[in-house]
């Protein structure tokens, strides 16, 4: 049967209406017992390193985008979801909007909090998993995410709940890498020294892609508008220093390095393989363009 929203399927036996034992290890195995120990992987992923100097150093100038590519409002209640430490959840409270900051890792509120009090802005900072978001239907004038939704491992889901608290005639906006770019060449390079995805988990770079994310809206939307930009990146001079950098900032590419520590081989050709991706994106004066697809749409 289909759980409860924010639960996958389980099987139940038919004449006890209760779930099937694993009878490898004679116990109970529930789908939500699956989803509570990878979001708590996620949480904790998302947690290593220094996230907020990557969003602060790196893209700060995307929230602002997005801010404007969503035509926010003084006064519309907006989500942003996988907030982070507030890209598009500070632009957009300074544009006046009512503005709630949900993300699965608290832990970045902080840092968030203290970009707000420098903009000198209030909103609320919220807890919550982008694929069971504690709001109830129809809450919001518009919901955004920058480089954040992505990430959670179920995208029919997350699209759905995305959907769902938004009402009619209100707005989506998103921020996405894509497969082809820079960040979506990064993840398929480190995937062979990643801890292999949970069963059904999709690559985040996916929703960069413009007919995988058209399909996962669906006919739930319309005046869909899809447009491939770029980021200029130039904090590093060389491939060399993006590995250096990215290796104990980053969380996904920390928990790689973490996942072959014990094998020096593996670990020295992660690490000539992530300076291989700098490389192959390198503009020739030490900068890169990082892809994202931009996506506008409104709720029907």
């Amino acid at each position: 049967m289909t759980g409860a929203l924010g639960e996958r399927t389980v099987h139940v036996d038919s004449d006890t209406d209760r779930p099937r034992e694993n009878p490898m290890t004679d116990t109970t195995i529930t789908a939500t017992d699956a989803d509570r120990a990878l979001k708590a992987r996620h949480r904790t992923m998302w947690g290593l390193g220094d996230y907020p100097d990557v969003a602060d150093r790196l893209i700060a100038e995307l929230g602002p985008r997005l801010v404007t590519a969503a035509g926010i409002r003084p006064g519309e209640r907006v989500l942003d979801i996988a907030a982070g430490t507030g890209n598009v959840a500070v632009p957009a409270a300074l544009a006046g909007a009512d503005v709630v900051a949900s993300d699965l890792t608290p832990e970045l509120f902080v840092a968030g909090r203290e970009f707000a009090a420098r903009q000198g802005v209030a909103l609320r900072w919220e807890e919550g998993d982008a694929e069971a978001l504690p709001y109830e239907d129809d809450s919001f004038d518009v919901a955004t995410s920058c480089v954040g939704i992505m990430f959670a491992p179920h995208h029919q889901t997350s699209a759905d709940e995305l959907v769902r608290v938004v009402r009619p005639g209100g707005r989506i906006a998103l921020i996405s890498w894509t497969p082809e770019g820079f960040v979506g060449d990064l993840f398929k390079t480190m995937k062979p020294y990643a801890p292999p995805p949970p069963p059904g988990a999709q690559p985040p770079p996916l929703w960069g892609d413009d007919e995988h994310v058209r399909a996962l809206l669906g006919d739930r939307v319309a005046d869909v508008e899809t447009t491939r930009q770029t980021v200029r990146v130039s904090a590093f001079g060389s491939p060399e220093a993006f590995r250096t950098y990215w290796k104990v900032t980053y969380g996904p590419t920390i928990v790689a390095y973490r996942n072959v520590a014990d094998d020096a081989e593996r670990t020295a050709a992660l690490d000539a393989d992530i300076a291989g991706v700098a490389q192959r994106h390198d503009r020739g004066d030490g900068s890169m363009d990082w892809e994202y697809l931009l996506l506008t749409a409104r709720v029907v």
